[in-house]
């Protein structure tokens, strides 16, 4: 006798999701004890903290999400402690992509930039004879003159001043770097990513891959060398103190008693009595929130490939994150929650590729503007050197037009989901 289908209610549904990422908080947990001290253990353990990190912030986000289907005082304790343990593993590795971003971008502004195509000179187009000579000269119709140089006569050398014009000319035509990096983050988005893919080359409109870089090389000018040297001492002491915050937090009774609250939820959670209603008005609300939030940004400016919106408070006395960035990172929570939303709702099946693709967009986001804010707190260190200081304010604008890149590549993204939507 064939086994009947068993649909699973709201209920069933949500536990298996919070105890599927309980049970990964438990194992990153083990595997974070259980690394050695050498290099490669440290590697583990960095790889154990961030699954850790990423299972805390889906059960917090989880218990925020479905809430009414959930005990309220076991919710209400629990999200909190799952915030501040999200919060105190991610400050490590934050610090160290920062000081990775800033090196990297520190080279490539120091590098020479590559020599622009030539434009052709104006004239006919015949194409010059072997040995660089022009083709034998004619007389023009009607006048019996000729036109042109002799035969076997050299081509003319090129002044400075017109060398100088056709360069001026082609960088106009090639367009800021802004506009590339734009268009780079933003183009292609149509095609969504495929499940077992060979991913050593990347696929048009996705986003670069965000795996460790390789160290930049090279010699620095004397301002950008001071400027790295003053960056690397302070982010790389910022996170020997987030590191050494970590390590209090894991021995910390406050972390034991999130431990032992989400080990009692890999074997049981805790439904309310209405645990039977659906997920999906509780799945609609978080995406109506994302969508109230994305209606406040400015999609209209972020729509233009360089705009310089992200520079308008560069010269602001006020110390705090650019008032601008709070709609963008409001944006980046909301969607979030409603990515792990869908996860409930979906299981197995794949999210929409371009949820993903406008995430990564705004994580860039975060990333380049937390950048140009390390950079403009490096820039107010007292008697730093002025090649030093303008170094850094360099780096500043450089990493407030990766912002605009990102808010380009997110308009883009998020525009074509709302259109292709049903």
């Amino acid at each position: 006798m064939a086994q009947q289908h068993h649909e699973m209610t709201a209920g069933e549904t949500l536990s298996v999701y919070l105890q599927d990422q309980a049970t990964d908080f438990l194992r990153s947990l083990r595997l974070h004890r259980e690394s050695s001290t050498d290099a490669h253990g440290a590697e583990e353990s960095l790889e154990a903290a961030r699954a850790l990190r990423r299972a805390s912030r889906r059960v917090g986000a989880t218990l925020h999400t479905f809430r009414p289907l959930l005990d309220p005082e076991w919710t209400e304790s629990l999200r909190p402690e799952l915030a501040w343990l999200s919060g105190t593993l991610a400050r490590e590795h934050a610090y160290a992509v920062r000081l990775e971003r800033l090196l990297g971008a520190l080279h490539r502004l120091s590098s020479p930039p590559p020599p622009a195509p030539s434009a052709p000179l104006p004239g006919p187009s015949t194409p010059p004879l072997r040995g660089g000579h022009l083709p034998p000269a004619h007389p023009a119709p009607g006048t019996g003159r000729w036109t042109g140089s002799t035969p076997g006569a050299p081509l003319p050398a090129a002044t400075p001043d017109s060398s100088t014009a056709v360069g001026r000319r082609s960088a106009g035509r090639l367009g800021s770097p802004l506009v590339e990096r734009s268009r780079e983050l933003g183009e292609g988005w149509a095609q969504p990513p495929v499940e077992g893919a060979d991913t050593a080359k990347p696929r048009q409109g996705a986003l670069p891959a965000q795996g460790p870089a390789k160290k930049p090389t090279g010699p620095l000018a004397i301002g950008a060398a001071k400027a790295a040297a003053l960056l690397e001492r302070q982010l790389t002491l910022a996170r020997t103190r987030a590191h050494s915050a970590a390590l209090q937090a894991f021995g910390s009774s406050r972390f034991h008693a999130v431990a032992d609250n989400v080990a009692v939820l890999a074997s049981e959670v805790p439904l309310h009595a209405t645990a039977d209603a659906d997920l999906k008005p509780l799945a609609a609300t978080a995406e109506q929130h994302l969508t109230e939030a994305v209606t406040d940004l400015p999609l209209i400016r972020a729509g233009h490939p360089y705009n310089a919106e992200a520079l308008v408070h560069g010269l602001a006395a006020d110390t705090a994150p650019e008032a601008q960035d709070a709609p963008w990172l409001k944006v980046r929570s909301l969607l979030r929650l409603h990515r792990y939303a869908q996860e409930v709702l979906l299981g197995e099946t794949p999210l929409d590729p371009r949820i993903l693709q406008a995430g990564q967009a705004l994580d860039l986001h975060r990333e380049a503007a937390d950048a140009a804010a390390a950079a403009a707190s490096a820039a107010r260190t007292p008697r730093i050197a002025p090649a030093t200081a303008y170094a850094l304010g360099v780096l500043h604008a450089d990493q407030r037009h990766e912002v605009e890149a990102a808010r380009f590549a997110f308009q883009r993204a998020w525009l074509r989901e709302a259109v292709t939507a049903p």
